[in-house]
């Protein structure tokens, strides 16, 4: 059995998923809307969270939180679940395909077959479509590929269950209805730039939004007393790939929602967009220079490679540049 559906590719797994589900049920929407309305962009640097003995830093809310938003926005009803059982995982997706219905699954990155070597790491929160199965072997849209893929039942299962941080736990996520009539986009879209700038600016706490970029940069500026140079290479090298390399977008964030308030000037009728559009793909560059001179860092590549007190000054910079934005965004959404 085979679902009609039409693969797309996209920027990034999850709202390339949350994209190619909404045009299978008559919805178009562009990946950049369907990131703005989700409130996709966010900063967070937890030292209480470890990934192969390292912080984490994330450029993006939890995984879910886009796909479960936008649905929410638009009226569209949806069910998601966990499992302890992996059998009854598999048999539960097995019994959506046979209705034809479309089923999102997250996994875990390093045992899928179909990504290149280099590009495999253990990583649990990627997300693709089920959309199809003969005999054993599972049709998947993943929309950081070009053509759909193909996984058997092991591999699926073993990908779905992945173990380490944040494991999956077969987590799959499905439409159940779909209203009748267009929903009207413009509040969804002013509600999500709401969220977004309140997200950036109003945690208390230090470690997200714009005071999160502040922590991380005073870290920083003493990685090399307090760990050695090894390991604070190592932690650079962390911040970097999680905001190039690994599914939580760091500057290619800030372009999708660049591209973004483009569309919603005209969509929610805000000129003011336009600009700020503007100011978010410079911000977008100012975070990818910081990649380069970091990367530049961590290699020892050229005698006038940053320290890491320049390097926390680029992050200071940034933290500057946002906080300016999103309250600019906010006095205009409002």
């Amino acid at each position: 059995m085979k679902i009609d559906f039409e693969h797309g590719q996209a920027a990034h797994c999850e709202s390339g998923v949350t994209v190619n589900m909404l045009r299978f049920y008559g919805m178009s929407i562009s990946e950049p809307a369907v990131f703005g309305i989700g409130a996709g962009l966010f900063f967070s640097y937890m030292p209480f969270v470890r990934l192969h003995g390292m912080p984490v830093f994330s450029f993006r809310p939890l995984p879910g939180h886009i796909f479960a938003r936008v649905t929410r926005q638009l009226g569209i009803r949806m069910n998601k679940r966990r499992f302890l059982n992996e059998n009854s995982a598999m048999e539960t997706l097995d019994r959506l395909l046979e209705q034809g219905i479309p089923a999102g699954c997250v996994v875990g990155v390093f045992y899928l077959p179909y990504f290149p070597k280099e590009y495999r790491f253990h990583f649990n929160a990627h997300n693709l479509c089920v959309i199809g199965k003969e005999g054993d072997v599972y049709t998947v849209s993943d929309p950081v590929s070009q053509v759909p893929n193909q996984l058997t039942h092991d591999e699926l299962k073993r990908v779905r269950f992945a173990r380490g941080t944040y494991p999956p736990m077969g987590k799959m996520y499905w439409v159940k209805h779909v209203p009748a009539t267009a929903p009207d986009l413009r509040p969804a879209i002013l509600g999500g730039i709401r969220l977004n700038c309140s997200r950036m600016l109003d945690i208390p706490l230090p470690w997200f939004g714009v005071r999160g970029i502040r922590t991380l940069a005073a870290k920083m500026r003493r990685w090399e007393e307090k760990l050695g140079a090894k390991k604070a290479a190592l932690q650079l090298a962390q911040v970097i790939r999680m905001l190039e390399e690994i599914g939580t977008g760091g500057a290619g964030f800030r372009y999708m929602y660049a591209a973004f308030l483009q569309e919603a000037a005209d969509m929610a009728d805000r000129p003011a967009f336009r600009e700020l559009s503007a100011e978010m793909t410079r911000i977008g560059d100012l975070w990818r220079n910081f990649a380069y001179e970091g990367a530049r860092k961590f290699k020892k590549r050229g005698d006038d490679v940053c320290t890491y007190d320049a390097l926390a000054d680029r992050l200071v910079a940034i933290a500057d540049a946002e906080k300016r934005l999103f309250t600019r965004l906010r006095e205009a959404a409002n």
